[in-house]
């Protein structure tokens, strides 16, 4: 069983950057595609509402990211560290939400949140005015 584990968020004020960090025990990240996700955590029912950041594909390829957020964020991955990172600069309090990663078991990134078999708990990115 793979466990996923986010970390990095913080409060933060608007401009600033930050990066966050994915992770897993019981498993090799490498053999996942890598999707980034937030969450108003105003939302209603767990597992719906994710909303789509960035996602990389298991050889760090093909980077995919939403088009509202291209300009200001960027994902990479480290497949020896085990490790995934999404940077995010110029922080706007509408980025303000849990940021959740996902892991797929196919070999792309995908948008839908339904595609990602493996999910952490999420890290909270606060981000003031």
């Amino acid at each position: 069983q793979v466990h996923v584990v986010e970390s990095g968020g913080g409060l933060v004020q608007a401009g600033d950057s930050l990066r966050l960090t994915c992770t897993a025990s019981g498993g090799n990240l490498g053999s996942f595609a890598i999707g980034w996700f937030r969450q108003d955590p105003g939302s209603q029912a767990p597992g719906k509402g994710r909303l789509f950041v960035a996602g990389i594909s298991r050889s760090g390829g093909s980077p995919l990211y939403a088009d509202s957020l291209r300009s200001r964020v960027t994902i990479s991955r480290d497949n020896t560290e085990n490790i995934v990172l999404l940077q995010i600069n110029n922080l706007e309090p509408e980025d303000t939400a849990i940021y959740y990663c996902g892991a797929s078991t196919y070999f792309s990134a995908s948008w839908r949140p339904e595609n990602y078999d493996y999910w952490g708990q999420g890290t909270q990115v606060t981000v003031s005015s």
